[in-house]
């Protein structure tokens, strides 16, 4: 083997090969820089415990796995696919003499699962496991995992070598140990080849726009410091301004700025990690796809951002939305380490010393948030139905989990603890579950060549976007199919190799009739049937799993009553997203094709909405109200019963309470306060609205809507809790009215304490003695009254007003009211409801 350049891990290498020549796991702690990636796997490559078996190095990008593969292929001065190769998705270099595969941890999940004990494999190597996505937390668990299940299958035990740039080793050495049985080293690297001044250029204010600030960093850093800069930015948006901001500002003719990030294809990428011309600078823009062992060269200066842009999965609406949130101190470090791998540099911050101290200390994994559809299918197909049965450094969360189960059961990818013919054909594909979904029904269909170019695009992410002024999806796939663009062609090669792959399946023929314009919102609905969407209003829609979208006012596609939705984002916590790529969907297909997604309801309820009763059949799709259909025979106990839920619901105000009806409610609890050994009928609200389906019952055909009740006569349906002698009794206990000395039957106010009979002062000449009701037991208030109405005496105690404080009323009221008897003696006049006669 030829001699290896020296790197900080070098020093490191022997106690490695010691280590790995007495166990079979071992954890290693390097920094950004130190070599790890390239040197470790071609030191262990002559070790005699491998025997001809091979390294497996899980790298967690493409970009990444192709670039490592590349540098050792290099150092062993042979071209990749020899000793070294690369397996990444759609894309294998790999030959009969290859050692070392580098693989992506997707690829390396679809190996396990084809060969559960990594026969030809002796060792594993887990690259830049402080990144903690998703499948390499998984990756680590089944790789444990075969070791407990087929380790007596193997000659040599399989060895795992978990290497990190800034992860806590003790959690992994901990993992480790726990999965073997035994304590299991961390080694460390002292750290990486060149020192790294910090600058600090000020507070980062949350909101604002980055870009005037990194720009002033960047013509800071290419006056101060020497060598190439690579600057961290959380998004493509973010590079996109940057590089029109730069632009318009005006560089040096010997700067140029490159861009790099997940969406490029692979030339461009391979262009960016090109040495610049001599005499040059380069000013590489880049996501945190940077962060990892990709060698950029000549960088010596780095500008952060702090901020990176992470994916954050909604269980309840089925969306993942890229959320842009602060780096961890674990990342900053990381990242500065990018600017000391060829010589001292500099990393300047674009956030203050003491909010450096207020980052938390590691990145949040991607386990404890994410769709873990992929994660579940692959456990299933591992045979394992329960997270507890793996190890883990994080646990899969139990709500995330039960919601993946939940949506392979709707794709028929489960069977009993395994997975169905259906999901075993999912697993073979390297796409997402539900794009893998809509490739094997497509073909069944007889429209794989339609749907692997839209598997294509969906995977990229729509790099044409830009290019478009519709969110029409049949526009961006009228482009690819004819546009001879770079992006355009790519597109159309991964959608070769993923018709090849599905083509390889064996999927029945199952073909109903479908017209070309359905075709695209077919494949759509598909992959993301709980994003079918019907229009609200003007340009807002509402998805079949509840969540609100909008579209551009003057789209075209706003026209369609319906859309297949594909793609769509926004920001957490806001009310509606907006709609990036979707296609009119025919809700004729309802009938047929997604007759499944359909669910049949009858309704006998209360529309709270329109506040009428409706009686009718329902078809809805998730959350979205496809028909309905009135109901010709309407069971008659189903109405009322909704009636009186609604009258329950909203109350008894909802009736038309008149004041009859009032005064007869209060009588009628007036007589059970004085006669509880009476069966009088309770009319509390809580009594009648118990009692609803008794005393309303007379009213609950007539009523279909919230108007009908206020027609109800609630006075009749009252006095019909009691018989008639009851009635004659309530009468006699308690009349509506009293006869006063006057003449005049006086209405009698129940709702008052104690009841008040507010009567003309004139009226009640000659009377003593306060009336008194229910023989005597409940004596009036009289209100005794002006002649224009007002109150003058409030009293229980009508001779003592008359001798009392009747002449000072009298006094007063005589000059007012001339016009009406103010007798010195009330016993001498009698009493009256009429003025004097005029003389």
């Amino acid at each position: 083997m030829p001699e290896l350049p020296h790197f900080p891990i070098s020093d490191l290498l022997a106690e490695i090969q010691g280590q790995l020549q007495h166990s079979d796991q071992l954890a290693l702690l390097a920094p950004p820089g130190a070599g790890k990636t390239t040197l470790v796997p071609l030191a262990l490559l002559a070790e005699t415990w491998l025997g001809q078996q091979k390294i497996i190095l899980l790298q967690p990008r493409r970009i990444a796995a192709r670039a490592a593969a590349e540098r050792m292929a290099e150092l062993l001065g042979e071209p990749v696919g020899a000793r070294v190769g690369y397996r990444v998705r759609l894309e294998t270099v790999v030959s009969d003499d290859t050692r070392i595969e580098v693989v992506t941890e997707g690829v390396f999940l679809r190996l396990l699962q084809a060969d559960p004990t990594l026969a030809e494999v002796g060792l594993v190597i887990f690259d830049e496991f402080h990144e903690r996505s998703l499948n390499s937390d998984l990756a680590l668990a089944l790789a444990l995992s075969s070791r407990e299940l087929f380790g007596d299958l193997r000659e040599q035990a399989l060895k795992l070598l978990v290497m990190s740039a800034t992860l806590d080793g003790g959690g992994v050495t901990g993992l480790l140990s726990e999965a073997c049985g035994e304590p299991v080293r961390c080694l460390e690297s002292e750290g990486r080849a060149y020192p790294v001044e910090t600058i600090y250029t000020g507070l980062y204010e949350p909101g604002r726009d980055q870009t005037p600030a990194i720009v002033a960093a960047i013509r800071r850093a290419l006056a101060e410091a020497a060598g190439n800069l690579l600057v961290f930015l959380p998004g493509v948006g973010e590079i996109a301004r940057t590089e029109t901001a730069l632009t318009e500002a005006g560089l040096a003719d010997n700067v140029r700025v490159a861009a790099i990030h997940g969406s490029l294809n692979l030339a461009d990428q391979r262009r960016v990690l090109q040495p610049p011309p001599a005499n040059s600078r380069q000013i590489t823009l880049a996501t945190s796809i940077a962060q990892t062992s990709l060698t950029i060269p000549g960088i010596s200066v780095v500008i952060d951002s702090g901020l990176i842009r992470n994916p954050s999965y909604d269980p309840r609406t089925g969306l993942t939305r890229l959320a842009t949130q602060r780096i961890s101190k674990a990342t900053a470090a990381q990242r500065a380490g990018r600017a000391g791998r060829l010589a001292a540099g500099v990393c300047y911050r674009l956030w203050s010393a003491s909010q450096q101290q207020q980052l938390a200390e590691q990145d949040t994994p991607e386990i404890v948030n994410a769709d873990l559809t992929e994660l579940v299918l692959q456990m299933r197909a591992w045979g394992v139905t329960a997270a507890e049965e793996l190890h883990w450094l994080n646990p899969p969360s139990a709500s995330l989990f039960a919601s993946a189960e939940a949506l392979l059961e709707e794709l028929g990818a489960l069977a009993g603890e395994g997975l169905s013919a259906h999901g075993q054909q999912l697993l073979q594909l390297p796409v997402a579950a539900r794009i893998g979904h809509m490739l094997v029904r497509a073909k069944a269909q007889g429209l794989l060549s339609e749907a692997t170019l839209l598997a294509a695009l969906l995977a990229a992410k729509d790099p044409l976007q830009g290019a478009h002024h519709s969110v029409d999806i049949h526009e961006r796939m009228d482009f690819i199919q004819h546009s001879q663009t770079p992006a355009a062609k790519r597109l159309r090669q991964e959608a070769n190799q993923l018709a090849r792959l599905t083509e390889a399946l064996t999927i029945d023929t199952d073909r109903l009739p479908l017209a070309a314009e359905q075709q695209q919102a077919w494949l759509l609905a598909n992959a993301y049937p709980d994003r079918l969407a019907r229009r609200q209003r003007g340009a807002d829609y509402k998805l079949a799993n509840g969540r609100g979208v909008s579209l551009e006012a003057h789209d075209p596609l706003t026209k369609s009553e319906w859309l297949a939705v594909a793609s769509l984002g926004g920001r957490e916590g806001t009310a509606r997203d907006r709609v990036f790529l979707a296609a009119a969907f025919d809700p004729s297909l309802l009938v047929g094709h997604f007759k499944h997604l359909v669910s049949s309801e009858i309704i006998c309820d209360w529309d709270d909405a329109n506040g009428r009763f409706v009686g009718e059949q329902r078809w809805r799709v998730g959350q979205l109200l496809w028909r309905s259909e009135a109901i010709a025979q309407l069971n008659p106990q189903q109405k009322r019963a909704a009636v009186s839920q609604r009258l329950r619901k909203r109350g008894l105000g909802l009736l038309n309470w008149t004041p009859e009806a009032t005064q007869l409610r209060a009588r009628l609890q007036w007589l059970a306060t004085l006669q509880p050994e009476e069966p009088w009928p309770a009319v509390s609200d809580t009594a009648l609205l118990h009692d609803l389906e008794q005393w309303f019952a007379p009213a609950l055909d007539t009523i279909t809507k919230d108007e009908d009740f206020q027609r109800v006569d609630v006075a009749s349906l009252l006095l019909n809790l009691l018989d008639w002698p009851a009635q004659q009794r309530l009468n006699e206990l308690l009349p509506s009215k009293i006869a006063v000395p006057s003449g005049s039957n006086i209405a009698i106010d129940y709702t008052q304490e104690p009841p008040v009979l507010a009567v003309r002062l004139q009226e009640m000449f000659g009377l003593a003695t306060t009336p008194a009701l229910a023989e005597g037991r409940l004596p009036l208030v009289i209100h005794l009254l002006s002649p224009a109405g007002r109150p003058l005496q409030i009293t229980q105690d009508l001779g003592g007003f008359w001798a009392g404080s009747y002449q000072a009323v009298r006094k007063e009221m005589k000059g007012r009211y001339p016009k009406h008897h103010w007798p010195e003696d009330p016993y001498s006049v009698p009493a009256t409801r009429r003025a004097k006669p005029r003389h």
